[in-house]
């Protein structure tokens, strides 16, 4: 087993003024040292990671870091910059201590481990001032490494509070009266929260990352300094790429407080129900962790607590794009009203998607049986003969159409579900079942999963004795929540709703010319500016609304945007075919699968190249799904099938143009991705040099 890092690895002259360009200048001591075997396909995977959220950490560090299959064995590289650059630290700070990490797809534990060690190591500000300090190479991989201790010529006096002994001020034994007044912070609401003096404020808390090397334990660090400075115990379980240890329940039981720092679900979260619990993203905790545990105390102290766990995410900046489970949820983590009504939307159709390609798809099958006359079929349960075509296209018709109809109930049941987690299912699906009731459709469902979440959060928020809360979300909360959202449905909202559904139907009914070709520009590049995120995600819920009353208008709208949706991973796998010496060899490999993706409508086959070029790859593919989905709506394409690709092509009617519309958007866009790379310099192919050789400098940037 290699070591971690040598001093080949260590640049103390990195002269890079980009995080793509000093990335790059580290992975090219990978390379050489036979660490990395493909250094386009490393770094796209590295840029991938860096598009998620920023690696710059406050104090002028920065940690690009992955999991990629083209990394041998973990790997840490190290570069110190004397101008500074910039990794989109939250204090605007540029980093001049940059450290690459690389894992293995199948990581080692134990190399894991070590990487987990530096990642806590990175808090201490001994270790980055020696860092900062030292003059040899190989006394800097072996001070990285933990070979050595920083001495004390590289590091600056102890700070206040602490003793020759070097405890810190946050050991017990040592602490000042200055951090034993800080355990009794003084909340925004002017809560006290603080604890008795024999019986400190105890708290338990995750942390996890998208990666699991580096954030995930530079934030269990972070917390439990903190908690060391304020008197508070903090116990730290972190979900790493290592494996976790999971925290004793006795632990867990005996906690005043929670604290949720992740950006990955955590796992076994139903273990902290029922705790006053802080729900943020991992930045959070590596930047403000005195400040959590400050809100986790003032939540305690006001008698809030997490009625449910569920499933929570981040957004760029680290903070939580999810509210906060149960009673008391903080909506003030600095997300925009807009953030949160999209994370609703798309928790509810992405719930909702599985049933729409499973009845959907049932429903194409049964025409292709039995003709578009077989959904005026007897009910199979009455007649049903073993023998005859039709009534096996029937069965399939009906099963598809139960599949169907939980449509609307789904969707609005799981956006509740996203604003106020499990108290929220019950009013959501009650309210989307009004919906279709009242035939609100697609519109009412949406708005009876806010109602929903609405009025379970505002029910959550009311203060409650302790011995009512066990019976809160089994009985009151599906009470209160199920008759107030079927009140307004019926009785309020749901009529103008129902109008205005009506009115949407009416209107793609009758599109025709220049407005039906402008819609169906404008769905493609929907379809095509995220690939298979939001902005995908609510095209294709527009589509599939309109066949639950289908018409020729919503025929035509979901032809347009399944065939813009096909359009980006077909016209990558065009290009790396007709011009491969523009692309790694992993991308002329992931090329190769984009084919199948394109043809089965997998939007996301294009995310790969995407990533590593988004630049270049996304307008180029949102102008070829714009040109197929108005090609489409132009010839009059209708499709019944809400998926299948290629496969449901005898659904769809004019299958001959509408296969003429989609191959004209994907060689639109593979010709404007060869264009834009051709443009760009790149090293010769396959320059990944053998151990001990140096690579050649390629222009190409990591993401343009």
């Amino acid at each position: 087993m290699s070591e971690l890092i040598t001093a080949e690895l260590v640049d103390l002259d990195l002269s890079a003024r980009t995080k793509e360009d000093a990335v790059r200048s580290l992975a090219e001591r990978m390379v050489a040292a036979g660490r990395v075997t493909d250094l386009e396909g490393f770094l796209a995977d590295v840029a991938a990671r860096e598009a998620q959220m920023p690696t710059g950490l406050e104090g002028g560090i920065g940690i690009p870091h992955c999991r990629s299959g083209h990394v041998t064995e973990p790997t840490l590289a190290f570069g110190r910059s004397t101008g500074g650059i910039d990794f989109g630290a939250p204090d605007d700070r540029p980093a001049d201590l940059v450290f690459l990490i690389a894992a293995p797809a199948g990581a080692h534990s134990d190399h894991l481990s070590i990487l987990s060690a530096l990642a806590r190591r990175l808090m201490d500000d001994d270790f980055t001032a020696a860092l900062r300090d030292s003059a040899d190479a190989a006394a800097t991989a072996a001070l990285i490494r933990g070979d050595e201790p920083p001495t004390a010529e590289d590091t600056p006096a102890a700070p206040a509070g602490t003793e020759e002994t070097g405890k810190s001020a946050g050991d017990p034994e040592e602490r000042t009266p200055a951090a034993e007044t800080s355990a009794a912070e003084t909340s925004e609401d002017g809560t006290d929260g603080s604890a008795p003096a024999d019986a400190p404020f105890r708290i338990v808390a995750v942390t996890s990352c998208p990666t699991g090397i580096a954030h995930t334990y530079m934030a269990a660090e972070a917390l439990e300094r903190a908690g060391r400075e304020a008197g508070v115990e903090v116990v730290v379980e972190t979900q790493g790429s290592a494996g976790f240890t999971r925290l004793d329940p006795k632990v867990i039981a005996a906690a005043d407080g929670v604290i949720l720092a992740h950006d990955v679900e955590v796992r076994e979260r139903a273990r902290f129900a029922g705790k006053p619990t802080v729900d943020v993203g991992v930045k959070a905790a590596v930047n403000r962790p005195a400040d959590l545990i400050a809100r986790v105390r003032a939540k305690a102290a006001r008698g809030e607590t997490a009625n449910a766990a569920g499933p929570a995410a981040t957004g760029p900046d680290g903070t939580a794009t999810a509210t906060e489970v149960g009673a008391g949820a903080d909506t003030a983590s600095g997300e925009g009203f807009g953030s949160r009504l999209r994370r609703y939307l798309m928790s509810g159709v992405s719930y909702m998607v599985p049933f729409v390609a499973a009845g959907g798809l049932l429903i194409a099958l049964s025409f292709a049986l039995g003709g578009y006359e077989i959904a005026n079929a007897k009910s199979v349960a009455e007649h049903f003969v073993w023998t005859e075509t039709e009534s096996w296209a029937a069965l399939l018709n009906q099963i598809g159409g139960a599949a169907f109809g939980f449509l609307v109930p789904v969707l609005a049941g799981y956006i509740a579900y996203g604003m106020a987690d499990r108290p929220g299912l019950v009013p959501g699906f009650v309210g989307g079942a009004i919906a279709v009731t009242i035939e609100a459709g697609f519109l009412g469902g949406l708005v009876a999963g806010l109602i929903a979440g609405g009025v379970v959060t505002a029910i959550q928020r009311v203060r409650i004795p302790a011995t009512l809360r066990g019976i809160m979300p089994v009985l009151v909360i599906p009470l209160l929540g199920s008759a107030a959202v079927g009140f307004l449905m019926f009785v309020v909202i749901g009529e103008p709703i129902a109008a205005l559904q009506k009115a949407l139907t009416d209107w793609l009914s009758g599109l025709s010319g220049s407005n039906a070709v402008v819609l169906g520009a404008v769905l493609g590049l929907m379809m095509c500016f995220d690939l298979g995120g939001p902005l995908n995600k609510v095209a294709y819920a527009f589509a599939v609304g309109g066949l639950t009353a289908p018409n020729d208008g919503s025929l035509k709208v979901m032809a347009a945007v399944m065939a813009a949706g096909m359009v980006p991973p077909l016209a990558m796998a065009l290009a790396t075919t007709v011009r491969g010496r523009l692309f790694t060899r992993t991308e002329r490999e992931n090329g190769k699968a984009a084919w199948v993706l394109g043809a089965s409508f997998i939007t996301e086959g294009a995310i790969p190249f995407a990533a590593a070029d988004p630049l270049r790859v996304i307008p180029s593919a949102m102008a070829g799904g714009a040109v197929t989905g108005a090609l489409s709506m132009a010839f009059g394409a209708t499709l019944r099938a809400p998926h299948g690709g290629v496969f449901v092509v005898p659904l769809i009617g004019g299958p001959l143009l509408y296969l003429v519309a989609i191959a004209a958007g994907t060689v639109v866009t593979a010709t404007l991705v060869v264009l834009l790379k051709s443009g760009r310099r790149r090293a010769p192919e396959e320059r990944t040099a053998p151990t001990g050789t140096e690579t050649a400098e390629t222009g190409a940037p990591v993401a343009a």
